[in-house]
Parts: structure tokens; sequence; C-alpha cells
């Protein structure tokens, strides 16, 4: 098994809501604010290539969106998913399974795109997995969330045929080897894939741990439809991770791709950062 880092690109959030109750004293000390209080995000997926099958993880907002839309988040930055295909030698069309942590549209929408009137899987050789008890919560959204689930990205999937559902009590069904950590703090099962790859065990943070700057247990993004469960599910991971020495990869941290954690007297920090390409 080989693992590649997929960069897609920057976006902006608000500050404000990406650290919650945090005062931006704090935060902003790992993620400065423009002047107009957004900080810049990476959109980082996660190419696994075994055997016959090359599966991505998450990939990006996509470009099929319109100008108004696109300009709420300051898309920016030269890396694209074709592009970093390209630099590995490989091209959309390779892509055996596309698996999706959750439908925000910052990690699904690259799933499909325009083709004339059409709305087409931009993987047309690919399964897209997702959960159905994620799936129902996506296409029967909440007011509160209903922004982030947006119909184009998310029913041409199931249109189309592709659409395959992971259940937490057969996680293996996907690949015998990856691990599926379900959460549902952020989002309702929202999934982390967690592989053993040269000896570590590496975990796909999604939307539990956005970046580095969020590791104190507190830092809990105003995003997440359940906040007390966020920090629950990130103590209880911190617990593990720390016992196993577990790596951690960022989607969203736009600096720091991959962590350990360390244990200080103020709880699990940031130990050691560096690149996936690096272990």
């Amino acid at each position: 098994m080989n693992l590649h880092t997929i960069d897609t690109g920057f976006f902006k959030l608000d500050g404000g809501a990406m650290f919650g109750v945090v005062p931006k004293s704090l935060w902003q000390r790992s993620n400065p604010a423009d002047e107009q209080n957004l900080c810049t995000w990476a959109m980082r997926c996660l190419l696994i290539e075994d055997g016959d099958r090359l599966i991505l993880v998450d990939n990006g907002i996509g470009n099929k969106q319109d100008e108004k839309f696109l300009g709420h988040y300051a898309l920016h930055g030269s890396a694209t998913l074709d592009g970093s295909l390209k630099n590995l030698g490989f091209h959309r069309d390779d892509i055996t399974d596309v698996f999706l942590t959750h439908l925000h549209f910052d990690h699904c929408g690259g799933s499909i795109e325009r083709a004339g009137d059409l709305l087409v899987p931009a993987f047309r050789n690919a399964k897209f997995w997702s959960n159905e008890q994620h799936w129902k919560w996506a296409t029967e959204p909440n007011p509160r969330e209903k922004a982030s689930f947006l119909k184009e990205n998310i029913l041409p999937i199931q249109e189309s045929g592709q659409l395959n559902f992971v259940s937490p009590e057969n996680d293996t069904a996907f690949h015998q080897d990856i691990r599926i950590r379900f959460v549902y703090g952020h989002t309702d099962a929202m999934m982390l894939p967690q592989l053993s790859y040269k000896g570590r065990t590496v975990v796909f943070m999604a939307d539990l741990l956005p970046s580095a700057g969020h590791i104190p247990l507190p830092y809990v993004m105003s995003y997440d439809m359940f906040p007390l469960k966020t920090l629950s599910e990130k103590q209880l991971f911190f617990e593990e991770a720390l016992a196993n020495d577990y790596v951690l990869f960022f989607e969203h941290d736009p600096v720091i791709e991959c962590c350990t954690l360390k244990q200080t007297e103020k709880g699990a920090r940031l130990g050691e950062t560096f690149s996936l390409a690096e272990i």
C-alpha cells in the first residue's frame, strides 16, 4: 500500500466560526485572520494506492458552483485535484473508489461535474462510498446545516448507480486493511479512515480535528452540530492516539500535513510535524 497527498487548493472560512467559543486572541496565534476575519484552510485529500484499487478520500470543493458561491470562500492556490493526480502519474478515470468522509460541500464537491446541462460523476469508473445514516442526514438536512449539503453534489451520485454504503457493523467490507471510525459530533455519522502504513497507524482526521490549531479540547468549531459530542470524541481519540503514537493526517490545516501528539500538563498537544512522504 502507498499513500499520497492530494492537494486541491485553499479556501477561507470565518475564524470565529472555525474556533467556536475560543477567543480570537488565542486562536489567531496558530491561524491568523485577514482583515475580514477569514482564515486560510487547505482542502487536502488522501490517495490510497493498493493493488488494483486506487482510493480517493474526499475531493475538495470542485469547480461547478457559480462565481457568487465560490466568491464566498475565496478559493486560491495553484493546486488542483487533477494536477495533483497528474503529478503522481494518475488520472481521475483511474480512481476505483471515492470515499467520502461526509457530504459537506468542501469534502464532496469534486464528486460531480457539469457536462453541458447534466450533472455527472467526475470519477466515472469509481464506486462512491458513504453510509446510510449520514446519507439520510444529508439528504433530509436540518435548517442549520442545510447550506453545507448541496443537492447538486449529492443526489447525482445516487442517480448514477455508483453509490455504495459502509456500515459501522461491517466497516472492513470497504477494505479489509482499512478501519473506518464513525464519529457523530461534527455531523451525523462522519467516517475517518484509519490505516496501517510503514509500521505506523495513520488516521485521516476530516473534521473531527480540522487542523493542528484545534488540538486543545475546547477548540471546537461552531459548525459542529453536537459540540459536546465532538469534545468527548476528541478526548477518547487523543487517549488512544497518545498510547499508540498515531499519525494524524489533517485535511484542512494550511501548513501542517501530519503530526503526532504529545502529553503535557495541559493535555494533548502538538508533537512532531511532518509530511506524509516523510513517514
